[in-house]
């Protein structure tokens, strides 16, 4: 049974960081391009940015692109996303999500989803 377990939010005040992890189990993770989206209340979820199996290719939504730095480290089945210069628009749950198909160098379509973690930015 595959597995995607998310932690690292918290409630920070704008301009703070955080950094959320995001561990895979029942999967060869190094196989698979991953996501981080979101969903502020009331709001669809967002793509927040992407990295592909070998975390050499990284695409990021426009609203984070400069703030937010997507990274995995394979060995430790374990995907993260560093939050820099958080704004309070940056409030959501945030997911992260596998690639449906192996050995992608793009991220093209969501397969499995973690629990979330809740990011909140006060002003």
């Amino acid at each position: 049974q595959v597995q995607l377990v998310e932690s690292g939010g918290g409630l920070v005040q704008a301009g703070d960081s955080l950094r959320l992890s995001c561990v895979v189990s029942g999967r060869t993770f190094g196989w698979f391009s991953m996501a981080w989206f979101r969903q502020a209340p009331g709001k669809e979820r967002e793509f927040v940015a992407a990295i592909s199996w070998r975390g050499s290719s990284t695409t990021y939504g426009d609203s984070v692109k400069g703030r937010f730095t997507i990274s995995r480290d394979n060995a430790k089945n374990t995907l993260y996303l560093q939050m820099n210069s958080l704004k309070p628009e940056d409030t959501a749950v945030y997911y992260c999500t596998t690639e449906k198909r192996a050995f992608q160098s793009t991220f093209t379509e969501p397969d499995l989803w973690g629990q979330g973690t809740h990011v909140a930015v006060s002003s």
